[in-house]
């Protein structure tokens, strides 16, 4: 019994229920990604069934048209795959920056207590699947371990998705922690690909993307949000980090950093939100689905299957993603628990958190993105990481289907309970009405 404790002796509880405005922040995020999840896997599918298709020689045209041949002076001498890649996935991480300075300065992110069990979980999902990978390359000969770093990410996308499909009973708990599990994934995933994936740098243009930002910063602060002036304000930092050899999806998150989250007295919701509102829409129904569409389309013509799924690889990136990621996000969550005062939440058992560790196991977007950075576009090894992200995220999926679906079905019965108890004494209202 914690009830009659003193606020500082009482035990903290892990996926406490959100105040509503933070519930109602949740839920409209929960809607937009979960119909930019289905066109994510829609872009997937169009892109698998064209690249195995008699067709497949046009989907490897498309993706390699140069729409701008002149462009190398600046190096953007781009195809499509990497005008995708590198362009459109800006505006998802300017989404993804908006988003974590929102968590870090008014969402649960800026309470550190509350800050433990996310910024732990999403350690323990990065740090056992790169565990992972790295065990299975090294036991094959350490082929590949340049990609350690791919099963580390989980899409959020995706994962919510399959979420929405699977729940309808489901704690609101276990939403809650699942974005702001991915909010945290998405920063280590951003530092991961700026310190480790730069093949080439060059201080100068990067430099000298400091000024368009910092201008950009200037009129945002004083909320000039006049889109002729932060339109190519931004393009220009995009380029000049480009140019740095730095991955220039990084812009997009600095320029999202840069976003006062707080509203001024009497304006409304905050400037982040109010843009977040405004991008979503953009990175989840097109940025991200066209990037799906060019980086999913890995051709199975005349390939070993048996080959293909027994090489280390591919066995690497699926063990961090099916097992590396459940092991981590659940037991550091239980080991959190188990030597601190922190506990779940009563509506919360350790059952429904082991299914959403499995449903962390969904990595798609940052996970392909990585591949790329790792081995080449268009690589022999960035086609096997194709498949492995592919097929681990589809088992991690059915997994985490299996269980909450499982879940699901006894709290809809505990909720068809309650409906018929009405009045609270734990006797069914129908049996209440017989014996009278």
């Amino acid at each position: 019994m914690t009830n009659g404790a003193p606020p500082s002796r009482r035990p903290r509880r892990l996926f406490a229920r959100r105040s509503w405005p933070e519930a109602r922040f949740l839920a409209d995020v929960l809607r937009t990604e979960t119909v930019g999840g289905g066109l994510l896997l829609l872009g997937a599918v169009v892109a698998l069934a064209w690249a195995n298709s008699p067709w497949r020689a046009g989907y490897a045209t498309l993706a390699g048209w140069v729409p701008w041949s002149g462009g190398a002076p600046l190096h953007l001498d781009l195809d499509l795959a990497a005008w995708a890649a590198d362009g459109l996935l800006a505006i998802f991480f300017f989404v993804v920056g908006l988003e974590l300075k929102r968590e870090f300065v008014a969402g649960d992110l800026r309470d550190p207590r509350r800050a433990a069990l996310p910024v732990v979980a999403a350690l323990g999902g990065m740090l056992l699947p790169a565990l992972c990978y790295v065990a299975v390359t090294v036991a094959a000969g350490g082929t590949g371990l340049r990609g350690w770093a791919i099963p580390t990410a989980t899409d959020i996308a995706f994962a919510l998705a399959v979420l929405a499909v699977v729940s309808s009973h489901l704690p609101q708990g276990l939403r809650a922690f699942l974005l702001t599990l991915a909010v945290v994934d998405d920063l280590f995933a951003i530092i991961i690909i700026a310190v480790f994936y730069t093949a080439e740098f060059h201080f100068l243009p990067l430099l000298g993307a400091l000024a368009p930002i910092a201008v950009f910063a200037l009129l945002v602060r004083r909320r000039r949000t006049w889109w002729w002036a932060l339109m190519p304000l931004a393009v220009l930092a995009w380029g000049l980090v480009h140019a740095s050899g730095v991955h220039a999806t990084v812009a997009g998150v600095l320029l999202g950093f840069t976003v006062p989250v707080r509203p001024r007295r009497g304006d409304g919701p905050g400037l982040a939100e109010r843009l977040e509102h405004r991008w979503r829409p953009v990175s989840a129904g097109l940025a991200v689905p066209v990037f799906a569409f060019f980086a999913a389309g890995v051709s199975l013509v005349d390939v070993d299957l048996v080959g293909l799924i027994t090489d280390p690889v591919v066995l690497a990136v699926i063990a961090g993603l099916v097992l590396g990621k459940t092991v981590g996000v659940f037991g550091s969550t239980f080991l959190l628990a188990r030597f601190t005062r922190a506990e779940l939440d009563e509506d919360i058992t350790w059952a429904d958190l082991f299914g959403l560790a499995l449903l962390a196991g969904i990595g798609f977007t940052v996970s392909l993105l990585i591949g790329e950075l790792a081995f080449g576009a268009g690589s022999p090894e960035d086609d096997r990481v194709k498949a492995a992200v592919l097929l681990g995220s589809l088992v991690s999926a059915l997994l985490a289907c299996t269980v909450l679906v499982r879940r699901n079905r006894v709290y809809r019965r505990i909720s068809e309970r309650e409906s018929r108890d009405s009045d609270g004494d734990g006797v069914p209202d129908v049996y209440q009405e017989e014996s009278a």
